[in-house]
């Protein structure tokens, strides 16, 4: 990919990296482990990005 990226691409690679992130630790135990995992979570190696 190139180093020069649009700012519409950056905003978006940024938003997908901010939202794959993990249930906070809170909210598995408030919900007693039924909220353990986050249906948008995203590995870098299986699934790619539209761009």
């Amino acid at each position: 990919m190139a180093r020069n990226k649009p700012c519409a691409m950056k905003l978006r690679l940024l938003h997908e990296e901010k939202s794959n992130r993990r249930v906070p630790a809170w909210v598995v135990q408030k919900t007693g482990k039924r909220v353990t995992r986050q249906p948008h979570q995203r590995n870098w190696h299986r699934t790619s990005l539209k761009e």
